[in-house]
């Protein structure tokens, strides 16, 4: 194995780093759920699914509808089940997806024919404070093979890398269309599967009160049948993020975040589906006042999902980068999305960082408050020395944005040595990036926003008094970069430190 780089901390950004014999990044539900679905079939004791919202009547393979197994999740598992009479699948949602399933039509029908299946278990997960959700998306197996990333097995998730505008397998279970989705997650074996496999049972036992069993160690090197491992024999970090009323908060993704910016050399590049965060702002705002900061990219989608989402991340984001625009001075921090080949928005769903292609992270957590602080998540990292693997996969993620190929992006960076110069001479017509400039939100709007009443940052500030929110409260670094920004004008314009100074008062 990789030594552990001195970036992960267990205790203080991530939670364990254990051993994996392979890794790889999936990208986008097409994927996936095929991928998952071959690993599914061949478990042998346990199945653990823990998500955020689950919907028995997707398909899982709508490429390959003639496969071994059936083609939809409601038939799916209890084909498995029955197949395999000693395997035992457990299923625990965030309790809310609840409602959403009796909303569904037959989906609820489906669940209470798995109960017939005595080696199926369906739990729903209200284990959780207050306005705060369980948004990790984690499927372990047999502790020998694990998933975690950002795509729940629900509706509106599946898409293909090419995102084609009305591509005719892009369908809800009722026949409606969805828009393109991009999304991505993460496999590991060995001593990292068990970890997560680890948290799925801790998970259990709190909402359910019941054990899972401990298996036997698996055999370290198992893996997905059709899956190439794109890192091997590496060490990963696992990170969470945990509330504080059940017990002592937890908030190891928000450390890896910020450690990880701090240390960057020349660039971060990610794909979220928030910028939200005002501790990672802060974090890229105290880069950005460098000498020779390094680059942001930042892929986001053109807005949120749905309107209160975007009346409170999306005034945020734009209050966020106005604050930032101010101090890149040299042009380093960009956000951009990502469109197809007939200009519609493709949705940008992955938690996914990679930082000077040597590390990448990737999970369940937005950037936004409440990942950081109020909702249960859970992200996992790899740092490789050389790099080369990392940077094919920033190469290959470049590529599908901007509609090129993974040769002409590494071709292009090599000639530019900027990640935004890169963009800036790919980026044309057809599926592309396109540099992202908020809109004009209302004062009520930005108001919402900057109160993060809707994205608290922990359990304790749902109840915090509005006059102390704010997107940049409570860092002396922001005032005394201001103070210091003021005093330069004033040098330069006579007269205007009393006005200055009068405006602050």
């Amino acid at each position: 194995m990789t030594s552990s780089p001195a970036r992960f901390r267990p205790g203080q950004n991530c939670w364990r780093i254990e051993p994996a014999r392979r890794f790889a990044v999936i990208v986008d539900a097409a994927d996936y759920f095929r991928l998952a679905r071959n690993a599914m079939m061949a478990a042998e004791r346990q199945i653990t699914i823990v998500g955020w919202d689950f919907d028995p009547r997707i398909k899982l393979d709508p490429e390959n509808p003639h496969g071994e197994a059936p083609e939809t999740l409601a038939a799916f598992i209890p084909w498995l089940a029955k197949r395999r009479p000693e395997l035992e699948i457990r299923i625990l949602i965030w309790n809310m997806g609840a409602f959403k399933i009796l909303l569904r039509g037959l989906a609820a029908l489906t669940l209470l024919n798995w109960k017939r299946r005595p080696n199926v278990t369906l739990r729903f997960d209200a284990s959780h404070p207050i306005g705060a959700t369980h948004h990790q998306k984690v499927i372990a197996i047999d502790g020998a093979l694990a998933f975690c990333g950002g795509i729940d097995m629900t509706v509106d998730r599946w898409d293909t890398s090419e995102h084609h505008d009305r591509d005719p397998r892009r369908r809800r279970p009722t026949g409606g269309r969805y828009p393109p989705w991009h999304d991505a997650t993460a496999a590991v074996n060995g001593g990292a599967a068990r970890a997560l496999a680890d948290l799925c049972r801790d998970r259990w036992q709190a909402a359910v009160g019941e054990a899972i069993p401990v298996l036997d160690a698996p055999d370290p090197d198992r893996w997905i049948d059709g899956l190439d491992a794109q890192l091997t024999d590496i060490d990963v970090a696992i990170a969470r993020t945990k509330p504080g009323s059940a017990g002592e908060e937890v908030r190891e993704i928000e450390a890896m975040f910020l450690d990880l910016i701090a240390g960057a050399e020349r660039y971060v590049y990610a794909d979220n589906q928030y910028f939200a965060s005002r501790r990672i702002a802060e974090a890229i705002g105290r880069r950005l006042v460098e000498a020779r900061p390094p680059e942001f990219v930042l892929v986001n989608p053109e807005s949120a999902d749905g309107w209160l989402q975007e009346k409170a991340m999306g005034t945020a984001r734009a209050e966020l980068m106005r604050a930032l625009a101010k101090l890149d001075a040299h042009d380093r921090f960009r956000i951009y999305t990502p469109v197809t080949a007939g200009g519609t928005p493709i949705y940008v769903h992955a938690k996914l960082m990679i930082v000077d292609d040597v590390v990448v992270q990737i999970g369940s957590a937005n950037m936004n408050n409440r990942s950081l602080g109020l909702d249960s998540e859970c992200d996992v990292a790899v740092a490789s020395p050389t790099g080369g693997t990392i940077a094919a996969l920033r190469d290959r993620l470049m590529a599908e944005h901007l509609g090129t190929d993974p040769a002409t992006v590494a071709r292009t960076l090599a000639e530019t040595g900027s990640l935004i110069a890169t963009v800036d001479a790919l980026a044309g017509h057809g599926k592309t990036l396109r540099r992202f400039r908020p809109p004009d939100f209302s004062g009520i709007d930005r108001a919402l926003g900057a109160s993060e009443l809707l994205d608290p940052e922990s359990v304790d500030e749902r109840f915090e008094p509005l006059s102390r929110r704010g997107l940049f409260r409570r860092r002396d670094w922001w005032r005394r970069w201001q103070a210091w920004r003021d005093q330069r004008r004033a040098r330069r314009q006579p007269g205007r430190l009393r006005r200055l100074l009068r405006r602050r008062l």
